[in-house]
């Protein structure tokens, strides 16, 4: 049995500028604590959720400034996403018609993603500017005899 000792700690967060390879330096960090925490059925998500808020940074963040925190509790993941950059994300909606336009577009489906493959996401405001935008992955429970040794 496993003991609060041999899990890293509950939490990890750095300040960054995003840069080409950053995206996938986060999903190799964010899968080897899902790993350690045991919640690898979580890693496929959650690498999905962080990289589409990470792209969001590259996209509307002036220079790409953020930081980053993956927060374990017991059962699940949470990862927040802070910038400074004013104005608040959303999910985009198809128009009305259905029109070929959302077909093709090239971008704005990110935060649909998000919700596709997490539990619960939303945006917080910070007090001296920007926002935090978070998602939770919460793992299945599983039967005692089933847990990773």
């Amino acid at each position: 049995m496993r003991t609060s000792a041999d899990y890293p700690p509950s939490c990890y967060g750095m300040s960054f500028t995003v840069g080409e390879h950053s995206a996938r330096h986060l999903r190799r960090i964010v899968r080897t604590y899902l790993c350690a925490w045991e919640l690898e059925e979580l890693c496929e998500a959650a690498e999905l959720a962080l990289t589409e808020l990470l792209a969001n940074v590259v996209r509307h963040v002036p220079g790409r400034g953020c930081s980053v925190l993956f927060v374990w509790r017991p059962g699940a993941l949470r990862v927040e996403v802070t910038d400074r950059a004013p104005g608040v994300p959303f999910v985009k909606q198809p128009t009305s018609d259905g029109g070929p336009e959302d077909e093709l577009a090239e971008g704005g489906r990110g935060l649909l993603l998000v919700e596709a493959v997490t539990d619960r996401w939303g945006v917080t405001p910070q007090a001296e500017g920007g926002k935090t935008v978070w998602f939770e992955c919460v793992a299945k429970e599983r039967a005692p005899d089933s847990a990773c040794g």
